[in-house]
């Protein structure tokens, strides 16, 4: 949070195990204090982050890839821990995620932007801004839909306050780590680890929240999460991790159009 490891505010803590039963680590226990800090911590850098230009933005994007790239083994070691699936071709497709998003950073003014004609005297330009701060319900058990989740919105501008999946919350956590590594300025990046049924709710309902990411919520909490975002005006996503398509609706999610008008010389 804001750039450090800190204790939970509650001093709680809960033991993660393996899928044989066996303790893997105690990691903290976020409580409701811990949601407000992380929003203070991502609404104060949001306006920083946002300042930078696009191509530096995508720098510490690739960046965050390198450091992934030279801890690929650890990375596979604790996806294992969450997926089914083969860790390592797991943990090359997310690395790949990254550097996808980072080559987007100075493409989103191109492709969302436009002037526009108009019948006057006048240049009429829509610029995409972010959103703001963006809150992130990790996906259980994939690494590379967690990448997705918080790439799509990082890239966009945005400032993201993730809760970790609850039972495999370590892949998260390191991600956490490697942005501190990676030149992330403090605040951008969040990691909340603890109960998804105690967290999601206060997220959601927060009012300094400007978009949340439902994609790893399943249906039982779904609709509750989406009555207490709408009080609240929220951008809300829910989409799938299969193809492109997917990314790019997140990525447009959470940006917002300006439009300026402005008049012609002389």
């Amino acid at each position: 949070m804001n750039g450090a490891f800190v204790r939970s505010e509650s001093g709680r803590s809960y033991e993660i195990v393996d899928a044989s039963g066996t303790f893997v680590a105690n990691v903290a226990r976020a409580s409701r204090k811990d949601v407000r800090d992380a929003v203070v911590a991502a609404r104060a850098a949001q306006a920083k982050w946002w300042a930078a230009t696009a191509y530096n933005r995508g720098q510490v994007l690739y960046r965050l890839a390198e450091m992934a790239e030279s801890r690929r083994d650890e990375l596979r070691d604790h996806v294992a821990l969450a997926e089914a699936s083969e860790a390592v071709a797991a943990v090359a497709r997310a690395i790949d995620r990254v550097v996808w998003y980072a080559g987007w950073t100075d493409k989103i003014a191109q492709v969302y932007g436009s002037t526009n004609p108009v019948a006057g005297p006048f240049f009429n330009f829509s610029h995409p801004t972010p959103s703001g701060v963006v809150a992130v319900l990790a996906h259980p058990t994939s690494f590379e839909g967690l990448i997705d989740q918080v790439m799509a919105p990082l890239a966009a501008g945005n400032t993201v306050v993730v809760v970790a999946s609850e039972r495999h919350p370590t892949p998260a956590v390191l991600l956490g780590e490697l942005s501190v590594t990676a030149d992330f300025p403090p605040g951008v990046l969040n990691v909340l680890t603890g109960s998804l049924d105690e967290l999601a709710p206060v997220v959601c309902a927060h009012e300094d929240v400007d978009g949340v990411d439902l994609s790893g919520v399943d249906d039982a909490l779904l609709g509750e999460l989406r009555s207490l975002s709408a009080e609240s005006i929220k951008r809300v996503v829910r989409a799938g991790f299969a193809s492109d398509a997917d990314s790019l609706r997140r990525l447009r999610t959470f940006i917002e159009t300006t439009t300026v008008w402005h008049t012609v010389g002389q």
